[in-house]
């Protein structure tokens, strides 16, 4: 299954996948009054506070990844079986929907993003939600090679040493986020060494994924090394990872904390402009 499916192919095939609607917002709106409102025909809903992540906390962070035991029994109450194949969408760009799609692809589940998001659709929108029967799924570990946690990072080289081994560090935010911070980070700046790639940056004007080539070219820094995406809280991160999976880079990872969790702590390093 490619990574992304434009609105053409899933009016085409949405009787062969499960539909995940992911919108979650910043600001604090209710994702599950946006589903309510309108979404996809057969689409369920899936929280990125309560789904896929555990409880926030100044230790972990704000989105800590959600264990197996509670992404298994997310994915089974909207009848998920493992090897369903899935399309996620949002509102933004699938800057929350990238979240889910990681979660599953490091499992090898079948997972697209719909291009464009929920505006790509071509069909109408339904408040009716699908009468759906759990299924069981069985919890999977994640795998320790997707996903670093703070004191790995702590313990890489900066991301200036380019030898084969060290990964690039990438932070998804917004440049001013990455540079000044905002009123949800914990203190200004950002990870020593890391790189700027604010995931709006993947997509061109139309809202959609840049060519494979253009994002090859924003991620020439991990052509020849692996590659740890860090955003805020773990979930815009997730987009520039599915980006760099559309230019053909897979030694990548994320590192769940971010900076909510690295920011919080005042004795790690801080790097600002």
């Amino acid at each position: 299954m490619r990574a992304v499916v434009d609105g053409r192919w899933l009016a085409e095939h949405l009787s062969e996948v499960r539909v995940v609607d992911v919108r979650w917002y910043l600001d604090g709106r209710s994702g599950r009054a946006a589903y309510d409102g309108g979404h996809i025909p057969g689409a369920v809903w899936l929280d990125v506070d309560t789904d896929l992540s555990e409880p926030s906390s100044t230790a972990e962070g704000r989105h800590p990844l959600a264990t197996p035991e509670r992404f298994a029994a997310a994915l089974s109450r909207v009848g998920v079986a493992a090897g369903t194949p899935v399309v996620a969408y949002d509102d933004a760009g699938g800057s929350t929907a990238a979240r889910l799609w990681w979660m599953l692809h490091v499992l090898d589940e079948p997972v697209a993003v719909l291009d464009g998001g929920l505006d790509a659709w071509p069909g109408p929108l339904t408040t009716e939600a699908p009468a759906l029967q759990p299924v069981d799924r069985r919890p999977q570990p994640w795998p320790t090679g997707r996903f670093v946690d703070a004191s790995r990072v702590a313990q890489e080289p900066v991301a200036q040493e380019s030898t084969a081994q060290t990964p690039v560090l990438f932070d998804a935010r917004t440049a001013e986020r990455y540079a000044r911070g905002g009123p949800v980070d914990p203190r200004p700046g950002h990870i020593p060494g890391a790189v700027s790639a604010p995931w709006a940056g993947n997509l061109d004007a139309s809202g959609r994924f840049r060519t494979p080539s253009e994002l090859r070219a924003r991620f020439a820094a991990a052509v020849d090394r692996p590659a740890v995406a860090y955003c805020g809280s773990g979930v815009t991160a997730c987009h520039d990872l599915l980006a760099m999976r559309l230019a053909g880079l897979d030694r990548t990872a994320l590192y769940p904390g971010s900076w909510s969790q690295w920011g919080a702590d005042g004795s790690r390093p801080a790097e600002t402009g």
